[in-house]
């Protein structure tokens, strides 16, 4: 069941929550083993706040849109009474004192929260694997990566572990692990959701419009539902007859695999039958991969670089020799070497004064071009390759990045809102995702898009290798 139907069901006295905990407890414990997406368990709190929502139903006082349902959260937010460890061992003895903003509304409505999930180190990269936690397998194929660096929330949505859980994207940080796992997920817009207490605090300016926070969810409708807990604003009804469907023309063309393409080519056969479908290349296509990998290198990424220890005195390519060389790093080489590239990367003053012309330009151009549009993109160019393949495109010397991260960082650089809906499988049986975007405030067109897409092809199945 997804979040939206349990909480149905708990409130009409179908369902127990402390039932639906208890269930959903056991499940975790069993595909944890393999899977290893939560690294943080709050079982015997879940079971008694299960427990105080199963006595406000029996005593007709039940509230709340999400009372007595099990989720799960990324661990890059605070929660009162847990560690945020973003996969750093010097922070594995610091417990929170109070929630991040997210969590207190998640609360409010009602919210059992059974733990938290596996990132990359820092949350610096799109594979999820660190040296405090270890690494999170796709529980579709445990050879293949579950993306990052929501990975550990992708996999446990995918196995069934929570009705729903929390992410946070700002290199593709949701809509990889969604994509990969098979998942719906969704990436809320420039500051359209509160980021107080999420981890680390993005300051730059050009990052924090990048970010966005939202469900990896089974139904497009469980994305709907958090994403109005948790904004500043509910969508705006919208009549999506009004909208145009744009597909990315052939120029320029990046990479994309048979199983990808076809599933985007079908996809758009279907649509052509229901909407004015076009084909060509949105404003920025090009450009924007270059410059999201350079606003992620402003400084050097000095911000992350400090928080490796808790001294602040770490040097990258110091701990990259020793994780490599001896094993003997508490810092894992997918966070080393990716600091070593943005120390590479980083951009000049003037180059920093021109993206920000650049972002001001293609900001205003954007909010007209996508004032009625939806821009239909793929995530990757695969389904989920195996463990390590996407680091080493995606962090490759020879900036291979410029071919494999373009579809994911449109999104980011704009600070637009983007919803992935799983639409197919390869030959392998592994999940293929497309991503819907569009301007801040066409959110609900993009939510009524996703759900005639979903109920079509393949939508959110659950992976039941670990009943």
């Amino acid at each position: 069941m997804d979040a939206g139907s349990l909480a149905a069901a708990i409130r009409q006295g179908e369902l127990r929550s402390t039932e639906a905990t208890e269930t959903y407890i056991r499940h975790l414990q069993r595909l944890n083993e393999e899977v290893n997406c939560l690294t943080q368990e709050r079982f015997e709190e879940a079971r008694q706040e299960a427990a105080r929502a199963d006595e406000l139903v029996k005593s007709g006082q039940a509230a709340g849109r999400l009372l007595g349902v099990p989720i799960t959260i990324k661990d890059c937010f605070h929660i009162a009474g847990m560690r945020t460890t973003a996969g750093l061992k010097h922070r594995q003895d610091i417990i929170e004192q109070e929630d991040a903003e997210i969590v207190r509304l998640l609360r409010d409505e009602g919210a059992v929260i059974l733990g938290k999930t596996n990132t990359p180190q820092l949350c610096f990269c799109q594979e999820t694997d660190n040296t405090l936690h270890g690494r999170t397998n796709n529980p579709w194929n445990l050879e293949r990566t579950a993306g990052g660096s929501s990975g550990g929330e992708g996999a446990c949505i995918a196995a069934g572990g929570a009705a729903v859980g929390i992410g946070a994207d700002i290199g593709g940080s949701i809509r990889f692990p969604s994509h990969c796992n098979g998942v719906v997920g969704f990436k809320s817009g420039n500051g359209q959701v509160p980021d107080r207490g999420n981890f680390p605090d993005v300051t730059i300016p050009e990052q924090a419009r990048m970010l966005g926070i939202g469900a990896l969810a089974k139904s497009v409708a469980d994305a709907r539902l958090i994403h109005e807990i948790i904004a500043y604003r509910p969508p705006v009804r919208q009549d999506l007859s009004d909208y145009r469907i744009v597909f990315p023309g052939e120029e320029p063309a990046y990479p994309l695999n048979q199983a990808a393409a076809d599933a985007l080519s079908q996809l758009q056969r279907s649509l052509q039958t229901q909407f004015t479908v076009e084909e060509e290349t949105p404003p920025y296509y090009e450009e924007s991969a270059l410059i999201w990998q350079q606003v992620m290198s402003i400084g050097g990424a000095r911000h992350i670089r400090e928080l490796m220890s808790a001294d602040g005195i770490l040097h990258p390519a110091v701990e990259y020799v020793k994780g490599k060389v001896t094993g003997n790093s508490d810092i894992h080489p997918y966070l080393s070497w990716a600091l070593i590239g943005a120390g590479m990367f980083k951009p000049s003053s003037s180059r920093i004064a021109e993206i920000r012309q650049i972002l001001q330009r293609g900001d205003e151009l954007l909010n007209e071009y996508l004032e009625g549009s939806i821009l239909i993109l793929p995530v990757y160019h695969s389904a989920a390759p195996k463990h390590g393949q996407l680091y080493r495109e995606l962090f490759s010397i020879r900036r291979t990045f410029l071919k494999y991260i373009p579809y994911v960082a449109y999104a980011n650089v704009w600070g637009l809102p983007s919803l992935i809906v799983p639409v197919a499988e390869d030959a392998d049986g592994m999940p293929i995702g497309v991503q819907l975007i569009s301007q801040n405030g066409n959110e609900d067109a993009l939510f009524q898009l996703g759900e005639r897409i979903e109920q079509q092809f393949r939508g959110y199945v659950r992976c039941r290798q670990y009943d």
